[in-house]
């Protein structure tokens, strides 16, 4: 939904003046409403009743980060997206947890960074996966509001013992990363963080 209504919000700025890119916007708010009710459907069916699986969408997967990127792009602000190691199923759970983290990084991305250039990385360990978003961008941050970006990330980190860094990058911008172990049990313990 932030992505929704950043992109909304950009599509009524440029309207008058750059049409295409208005109209990128409203492509972009279209696919992205449409993403957003099948997943609720989902969650709601399964709140609902756990015996009707039919015309549930699978989860998002590690794999859908390129429509993400796509998706979340706008003029001004270019996304890479770079996949290192070897790469191999996940637990379904924890390929959707590492997807809305890089999810939530990246609008943050778009809603708190003046950012031309942001850079998504996910690295297969042997033992971890790690998930790097970074930006060059400076941070506008909102006053007087504390979002539920970084502690939806933490949240979700912590199902699977996950380690969050936050914080302005060496660089310049800002950096998220996120190590979530991936071999052997997962401890439940509440995700660390580190500073």
């Amino acid at each position: 939904m932030s992505v929704i209504s950043v992109q909304a919000c950009f599509g009524r700025l440029v309207l008058d003046d750059r049409p295409q890119d208005a109209r990128s916007a409203l492509e972009a708010i279209e696919t992205t409403g449409r993403e957003t009710l099948v997943e609720l459907r989902r969650m709601l069916g399964v709140l609902h009743d756990d015996t009707h699986d039919a015309g549930r969408a699978p989860a998002p997967k590690l794999a859908d980060l390129n429509r993400l990127t796509e998706r979340t792009r706008r003029p001004g602000l270019r996304i890479d997206l770079a996949v290192t190691g070897h790469v191999r199923p996940l637990p379904p759970g924890l390929e959707a947890a590492a997807y809305r983290i890089v999810q939530e990084a990246l609008t943050n991305v778009v809603k708190h960074a003046d950012a031309s250039n942001a850079h998504v990385t996910v690295a297969y360990g042997p033992c971890e996966l790690t998930l790097t978003v970074t930006d060059d961008g400076s941070i506008r941050p909102a006053p007087g509001r504390t979002g539920r970006g970084l502690p939806g990330m933490r949240e979700r980190l912590a199902l699977y013992g996950g380690i969050l860094q936050a914080g302005p990058a060496a660089t310049g911008g800002f950096r998220v990363r996120a190590s979530i172990p991936v071999d052997g049990p997962q401890p439940s313990a509440a995700a660390r963080e580190r500073p």
